[in-house]
């Protein structure tokens, strides 16, 4: 049986032109990505916003009427923490390696309150932003080395950081729906398993191999980039379990090989690269698999015509 496949793409890109792809495909979940970076915050506010002016409700209908779930994947923590705060809880930040207190990225691991601010943020959030499967997927910042590196923080690795973060954003989001589950991103800094903390009843695994070689399989022994990237996906499991287990992957993501800058390029599907790694994944136990699929919506067609993606959508 193949593993369920969904797709990853920007709030704006669902449209008609999406709608129409997934109606004939064997797509089962859609996850809406507002845009990250330094405005992650303006983003993630903006489709909060639309969501709760009911901008989505048909896109949102005639998706169940094809059977499709909605996710919402975010980079969240400049939202769920506002920079504004500093000024008044600079412990709540996060510590840099000079030994300053600073208002840029995630927080304060090891600080209760902030951990606390942050869960009942969440809650806030996902009483609009609030998925049809009841899986979060609310993440931490997207910049390496950006954890915090205060007395009790540095004993601590990044990975042992972000669970303590992940595990408290659990916490608030189940007092808003009790059935919630809440990822663990592992990714850049955090993809070696945790040692020192562990992952709440609630919590499920999601790998997203960023820094693998996207020309070969993460099956090919003979990339080292890519066994590299492998290495941590049996202490990964063990940790998490494979219950609910997904793979967040790369292989439409026009976003990243356009490097983030429209217009969007030409995208090639590496078809064979995308199977062995569909198979790779199947046999080590994961139950899910959805990619990001930027950068391919309206304004991809006007340039470069259809993209050549059906093996993906359809099995």
């Amino acid at each position: 049986m193949a593993l369920p496949r969904g797709v990853v793409i920007h709030p704006d890109e669902l449209g008609d032109l999406w709608l129409s792809r997934l109606k004939h495909s064997d797509i089962r979940t859609v996850g809406l990505h507002p845009v990250g970076g330094k405005k992650a915050d303006e983003s993630l506010e903006a489709l909060r916003l639309a969501v709760l002016r009911g901008d989505f409700d048909k896109k949102f209908a005639t998706l169940r009427q094809m059977g499709i779930e909605v996710e919402y994947e975010m980079h969240a923590m400049s939202w769920l923490l506002p920079r504004s705060m500093f000024v008044e809880h600079p412990d709540w930040f996060r510590m840099n390696e000079a030994g300053e207190r600073v208002a840029d990225f995630n927080l304060c691991a090891s600080c209760d309150e902030s951990l606390r601010f942050v869960a009942a943020r969440a809650a806030e959030l996902v009483k609009i932003l609030r998925p049809t499967t009841h899986r979060y997927h609310l993440w931490i910042d997207d910049v390496r080395d950006s954890f915090c590196h205060c007395s009790k923080c540095r004993k601590m690795s990044p990975s042992d950081q972000a669970l303590l973060i992940y595990n408290a954003l659990w916490k608030g989001i189940r007092t808003v729906d009790p059935a919630a589950t809440q990822c663990y991103l592992a990714y850049q800094n955090t993809e070696p398993a945790p040692t020192n903390v562990k992952p709440e009843e609630g919590i499920f695994l999601e790998y997203a191999p960023f820094d693998r070689d996207f020309t070969k399989s993460l099956a090919d022994e003979a990339c080292d980039k890519n066994v590299h990237e492998v290495a941590p996906l049996p202490e990964l499991l063990q940790c998490f379990g494979r219950r609910e287990a997904k793979v967040l992957e790369y292989w439409l993501d026009n976003s990243l090989f356009s490097k983030w800058k429209k217009p969007p390029q030409f995208f090639h599907l590496e078809k064979e690269v995308m199977r062995a790694d569909l198979n790779f994944y199947q046999q080590l136990g994961f139950e899910d698999v959805t990619v990001f699929a930027c950068y391919l919506g309206e304004d991809y067609e006007a340039l470069h015509g259809a993209p050549d993606i059906d093996a993906y959508l359809k099995q």
